[in-house]
């Protein structure tokens, strides 16, 4: 398993007042694939406010949604090109104190040559877990 990558707050917008501590939120975040160059995710999240919110010590929910592009000429490694990277965790967030993170895992789709990004939380209490998917095709680069 490669390195996971660190996200960058692109922005948020409130969804829920709350009277003492932050608002319940959505939060926009792009990362890098730390081992694909040039493959951009932007992952939005919901972010619970409040007292706990703020001290830190809220779950949040599990909602969450990606896109992944192309930004430059991709760069696919031998061992992603071989399948030997299938599942590979390449962003993770805490989204509870203790148990529940929000993972983003690649795939390679060697048949139709594109990536595949999905986006889950690792802790399902009720049904099935929510989850989101992007594919990113690998696409010749010109300026």
């Amino acid at each position: 398993m490669g390195q996971t990558a660190q996200a960058e707050q692109i922005g948020s917008v409130d969804t829920v007042f709350k009277m003492f501590g932050p608002d319940h939120k959505i939060i926009v975040e792009a990362f890098d694939d730390p081992d694909v160059k040039n493959v951009t995710c932007y992952l939005s999240r919901a972010k619970t406010g409040g007292i706990k919110g703020g001290l830190g010590l809220a779950e949040d929910t599990s909602d969450a949604a990606i896109s992944c592009q192309q930004v430059g000429p991709i760069e696919v490694s031998e061992k992603i090109k071989n399948g030997k990277a299938q599942g590979d965790v390449v962003f993770q967030k805490r989204t509870s104190l203790v148990f529940k993170k929000l993972q983003v895992v690649r795939f390679f789709d060697a048949k139709r040559n594109a990536l595949v990004y999905l986006t889950y939380s690792d802790r399902v209490v009720d049904g099935s877990p929510k989850n989101a998917l992007s594919a990113v095709p690998i696409m010749p680069w010109s300026r």
